[in-house]
C-alpha cells in the first residue's frame, strides 16, 4: 500500500511531461505535413552543382 504513494505521484509527472512533449510537438507543427516524408524517398536529389572553374571533369576510357 505504501508504494501507491511513490507510484500514483512518478505516473502524473510522467504523463505530465508525456503531455507537454505531445503539446510542444504539435504546436510546432509536427503533425502538419505527414506524407512528404513517406513520399521524399521517391524524388531525386539535385544534381551537383559544376565545377568552379568551368572544366568538366575527364573521363578515363577503359
Amino acid at each position: 500500500m505504501e508504494s501507491l504513494y511513490v507510484l500514483i505521484p512518478v505516473t502524473l509527472v510522467l504523463l505530465g511531461i508525456a503531455l507537454a512533449a505531445w503539446l510542444w510537438s504539435v504546436g510546432s507543427g509536427q503533425y502538419e505535413d505527414l506524407d512528404k516524408a513517406a513520399s521524399s524517398i521517391l524524388f531525386d536529389d539535385e544534381p551537383p552543382c559544376p565545377p568552379a572553374n568551368g572544366t568538366t571533369p575527364e573521363r578515363e576510357e577503359s
